[in-house]
């Protein structure tokens, strides 16, 4: 399978870099959580999309626990029907355990996006029949308190490398899923989409990241969503 080989090369290549401080601690759930992130590959990245939604990087308690992009525990297992065994990374910070799924930790961020297309679409099916959900950055980075720390935040020397590795990696995959638009949670992912994808005819859009961080997608977050998305044309 394309998305799975596109996926395996970019993990081989993320694995190789490396990282100073103030980031103590990395987590590749491409390695650890390999199985479920093959699952969610597999059962939903089979057809062309009329749009993908791009993410930042795992969240501690979405797909650094599950393998799948935003991926709350629950609405993993009980919506998306995705479960399987899920290792450990091999330097654990302590305060950022990974318990896969049996973490009882809800990741805020993954429960509203899925909670979204689980209520406007019903099923997994109907929504992936049109959409697909991707992360930009499979790693997850930790300083030593177990802060977390976000790649825009890395150094330039360790940033570029990073970065030409999930550009290529993102761009392959919007060649095999040949979407109309790609749609970024958020300003980071839209400016990495239009940096990798740029020469490509596809449009490039953004909806409001779904953050507990952020005020206004605690008042109303499907709703800012539901608008930006008529504003594009996909609802």
């Amino acid at each position: 399978m394309k998305l799975v080989s596109i996926s395996d090369r970019l993990r081989k290549r993320v694995d190789a870099l490396e990282f100073s401080d103030p980031v103590t601690h990395i987590y590749n759930p491409l390695d650890y959580a390999r199985k479920p992130h093959r699952l969610y590959l597999e059962r939903y990245g089979t057809n062309k999309k009329r749009a993908v939604f791009l993410g930042m990087n795992p969240g501690p308690f979405g797909m650094a626990q599950t393998g799948v992009p935003f991926g709350e525990v629950s609405m993993v297992r009980d919506w998306l029907g995705l479960e399987a065994p899920v290792g450990k990374p091999e330097h654990e910070h302590a305060k950022r355990p990974i318990e896969g799924f049996a973490c009882k930790r809800s990741e805020v961020s993954g429960a509203r996006l899925w909670g979204w297309a689980k209520a406007s679409f019903g099923t997994p099916e109907a929504f992936f029949a049109q959409f697909f959900v991707v992360n930009y950055c499979p790693l997850s980075f930790m300083e030593e308190s177990g802060k977390n720390r976000t790649p825009d935040k890395l150094p330039a020397s360790e940033r570029e490398p990073l970065y030409r590795a999930c550009d290529e990696a993102f761009r392959a995959m919007i060649e095999v899923l040949e979407p109309e638009f790609v749609v970024g949670v958020g300003a980071f992912a839209e400016d990495r989409a239009k940096e990798a994808l740029d020469g490509l005819e596809v449009s490039i859009g953004r909806i409001l990241h779904p953050s507990p961080a952020s005020p206004l997608a605690n008042k109303d977050w499907p709703g800012h969503v539901n608008r930006a998305l008529r504003g594009l044309g996909l609802l």
